[in-house]
């Protein structure tokens, strides 16, 4: 049974995340995001009353999942089943807590401990009676749950999860199975607290003899069939579990079982009953096998879009704008009130949003005065583009852009005492490592890089660089205090109209105030400090007259 609520086709095999999650994760402060879609908002009258603490499981399997890109239609998939977990919370919530309480359930019956550990004991016999039980109560309470919320589900996903369900876990077979539980339930309720629970099978049967099972599995009408020197096994008339079982149900007189030559039948009680109910449990090994993953499957699924409604209460929270991205061409790139999400999160605030069209080009440049936005507002098209590839909603009013599976972020870090070499060197040799690792549709991040040499060298470099990976048709978004760097590119795409590239700079009204807005403007002055020389000294501000001045 496949639960398939990731892909359409497929379960989740831990497949390959991007590479160097671990800087993408740093640089973008993802780990902000997983924690919140581990922690539940309570509300009441529409007012967030408690927080609830983090769910360590929805944590982690967010941080999986967002961290691997998929493709357009899995995307596309995935938004169709998130309507229907937003539209109908409740839902999902039940959904991932019975899978938790399946597996809760079945891990104290010791599912760690591995199934084959104790064989042919009848502790281990009452233990797969106590699973098979667990299996067929948790498999029912998930038809009546899809059963309730079936006409209120649109997505493919939840649609063919119901159809599975029913074709392989039919009205007909849960009836089945549940005859089956009740007429074993006397073996472990007489078993589970005797003290020959732990003792082992161990003398094979050497006497074949025939009897009927009455009512309850109570074994009656013995009669000796065959005397053998060497053990023999029964062998079964065939046919799948269901035929099998209802062989058992209908025709219950035909069952055999074996006791040893050297021992009277009379003592020999104990193993005729259990190799009678082994026989009957094991031929519902199929139906086990067949369910065996499905529910850490279910629950892992399930998991991710639980996750994703703690994520839309944080966005009202702060009455941040949502929508489902739409997936464009490849060098598609276009937002509207773009905002930071993580950001609002932590500073329990809502930021400034920002509209940029990118569609057609291969490079933005971001300059501008410090503190004005610009890194963050790298930051959100990085975490809105990872949110997209995962089919999470994104916190903007529109999002298009393309696929890139292959995707990198290089922001500039502090010193590290433990660092062996330069900041430059320790840059470049990133930067080695992302360029090894391109491929199709690929986009990359740059913020600040560089920018732990002089302004002439790390300009060299930055140009270098940036030229080479937007002719190797990778799209690249750079913040940059590199105004020698940027001016350069900024005359090549006024001489070449093929250059495709977008210039943006940090707002600065009057007086130096900052927006927080970018803004389609040429590459400009960022330095901190001539602002403050303005304000100190000049008894002015800057009002945008050193546009174009050098450096």
């Amino acid at each position: 049974m496949k639960v398939y609520l990731l892909y359409p086709q497929k379960e989740w095999l831990n497949p390959e995340p991007y590479f160097d999650e671990k800087a993408i994760v740093q640089d973008l402060g993802l780990k902000t995001l997983f924690l919140a879609a581990a922690k539940e908002v309570v509300k009441e009258d529409g007012k967030v009353k408690r927080i609830r603490e983090a769910d360590l499981y929805l944590e982690e399997t967010m941080k999986k999942v967002v961290m691997v890109p998929v493709e357009a239609e899995e995307i596309l998939y995935r938004q169709e089943i998130l309507r229907d977990c937003l539209q109908e919370e409740n839902f999902i919530r039940s959904l991932y807590e019975l899978a938790c309480d399946i597996l809760d359930q079945w891990d104290r019956l010791g599912r760690r401990a591995g199934r084959k550990a104790g064989e042919g004991s009848p502790r281990v016999l009452v233990t797969k009676i106590h699973v098979l039980q667990l299996f067929v109560t948790g498999l029912s309470r998930l038809k009546r749950l899809l059963e309730e919320y079936g006409g209120k589900h649109y997505s493919r996903g939840f649609l063919a999860l119901q159809g599975r369900l029913q074709e392989e876990f039919s009205d007909g077979m849960e009836r089945t199975l549940k005859k089956i539980l009740q007429d074993v339930a006397f073996y472990a309720n007489e078993k589970e607290h005797t003290e020959s629970v732990n003792a082992p099978m161990e003398n094979r049967p050497r006497i074949l003899a025939g009897c009927s099972v009455g009512d309850g599995l109570k074994l009656c009408h013995f009669r000796l069939q065959d005397v053998a020197t060497d053990s023999r096994k029964y062998q079964s008339s065939g046919g799948n579990f269901l035929e099998r079982a209802q062989e058992y149900l209908g025709i219950r007189g035909k069952n055999v079982v074996y006791v040893n030559r050297d021992a009277s039948l009379g003592g020999q009680t104990d193993l005729l009953e259990y190799t009678g109910v082994e026989y009957i449990v094991s031929c519902c090994e199929p139906f086990f096998k067949a369910f065996e993953k499905f529910f850490d499957q279910l629950r892992f699924q399930a998991a991710f879009y639980r996750g994703a409604v703690n994520l839309r209460a944080y966005l009202e929270r702060f009455q941040l704008p949502y929508c489902y991205p739409a997936a464009g061409s490849g060098d598609c790139l276009k937002f509207r009130e773009l905002k930071e999400f993580v950001m609002s999160i932590e500073q329990k605030m809502t930021p400034v949003g920002n509209t940029c069209d990118i569609e057609g080009k291969s490079l933005l440049v971001v300059t501008g005065a410090n503190q004005g936005g610009k890194s963050t507002f790298l930051r959100s098209v990085g975490i809105a583009q990872v949110m997209f590839q995962c089919g999470l909603m994104v916190a903007a009013e529109h999002f298009e852009s393309g696929v890139f599976p292959f995707f990198f972020t290089h922001f500039t870090r502090r010193e590290d005492s433990a660092m062996n070499s330069g900041r430059l060197d320790e840059e470049l040799g990133r930067m080695s490592q992302i360029i090894d690792h391109l491929g199709q549709n690929s986009m990359i991040l740059l913020n600040e890089s560089f920018a732990s040499t002089t302004e002439k060298e790390g300009s060299v470099i930055a140009y270098d660089i940036v030229r080479a990976l937007t002719e190797a048709g990778v799209k690249v978004l750079t913040v940059t205090h590199l105004l020698s760097f940027a001016r350069k590119v900024y005359q090549e795409a006024l001489q070449d109209p093929d250059f495709g590239a977008v210039f943006l700079s940090a707002q600065r009204m009057e007086g130096g105030r900052r927006t927080y807005k970018m803004i389609a403007h040429a590459p400009e002055l960022t330095s901190f400090g001539l602002d403050l020389y303005d304000e100190v000294i000049g008894g002015g501000g800057a009002d945008g007259n050193r546009v174009g001045q050098s450096s």
